[in-house]
Parts: structure tokens; sequence; C-alpha cells
């Protein structure tokens, strides 16, 4: 694979967050679809909060480093496309490959949107810091808790899901430019 394929990295790093689903579907099945969009929305800023304090301290006190919590951040946030779209059930109600079909089909559309991005912008991700992509994150979570807070409301802006796809996109973008620094 050469160093700037960006589509193939990004399937790469889209199976290897897979797996991770996967198992976790394994050991705790679909216990997230009781969680209502916010609450995944604070979970990953929890996530992305934590890379930043990693990212500016010293020292680590838990052994799990920044790149599991960007995937983290990519995985919580298809659960929390798939729940504005389904909305948040009373009980777990889908089968493994039921919620694994459509977590694919929402990173599938993730992958398309950041091809036609990738194009428009010249790849110019590559030329930033992990510390920026983290930032980013952050601000887009901010922007969602605030068209939360307005009961998704907004004048101008894109919607929830759109910055929750700009948030997986740009968490792939960090886990690819720390497996290829």
């Amino acid at each position: 694979m050469s160093k700037n394929n960006t589509s193939e990295q990004f399937q790469t790093v889209v199976e290897d967050s897979k797996r991770i689903f996967e198992a976790k579907m394994v050991d705790y099945g679909p216990a997230w679809r009781i969680l209502r969009v916010p609450s995944l929305t604070d979970q990953i800023y929890i996530k992305a909060n934590r890379i930043r304090s990693l990212q500016v301290k010293e020292q680590q006190m838990i052994p799990e480093g920044i790149e599991d919590e960007f995937v983290g951040i990519l995985n919580y946030s298809a659960m929390a496309i798939i729940q504005l779209r389904k909305g948040a059930a009373d009980k777990p109600d889908l089968s493994s490959p039921e919620a694994t079909k459509l977590y694919l089909d929402v990173l599938k559309e993730a992958f398309e949107l950041m091809s036609r991005k990738n194009h428009d912008y010249d790849e110019a991700w590559r030329n930033m810091r992990i510390s920026s992509l983290t930032d980013i994150i952050l601000m887009k979570l901010l922007r969602i808790k605030q068209i939360e807070d307005n009961n998704g409301s907004t004048l101008m802006s894109e919607g929830i899901d759109a910055n929750y796809f700009d948030i997986i996109n740009y968490a792939a973008f960090a886990l690819i430019l720390l497996k290829n620094p």
C-alpha cells in the first residue's frame, strides 16, 4: 500500500475499528441501543477530552492509548448516527449481524463523504497535526451539544448527523496518521 493511498488507508482503519465493534458486540450485545444521542455525544466528548489531556500531560495513568480512543470515537459516532436514524430503544433490539450491517452502512457513507471532501480539499488533512484533529473533533462535539440543546434546530448550519460524519472522518484521519507517521 502506498503511503498516500487514502482510500486503502481509510478502509484499513475501518476494518480495524469494525473488528473492535464486532468483538464488543460479542461481549455486550447491542446494549448501546438504549443510549439517547446526547449520551453518545457525551461519551465521545469524554474520549476526545482524554486524548487532548494525554497530548498535553507528561504522564499517563491508564494504559489505553490515544489510538484506542480514536477508534472509540469513530465507533461511537457511527452508533450515534444509527441512533439518530432509528431512535433509542427501551432494550437492545438488534441482532449482532443487523447492528454490524447498520454500522457498515454508516461507515460506507462516511467513506463516500470523505472521498468527495478529500478531492476538493486536496488531502489537506495530511499536513495537520493530530492535536489539531483532536481539537476539531472537540469543536464538532460542542457544536453537536449546542444543536442538541436547541432541540436539533439550526438556522444555517449543518445538522447533528453531518457533524458526526465529520468526526468519523477526522478520527479516521488521526488513525491513519498515527499508523503512518
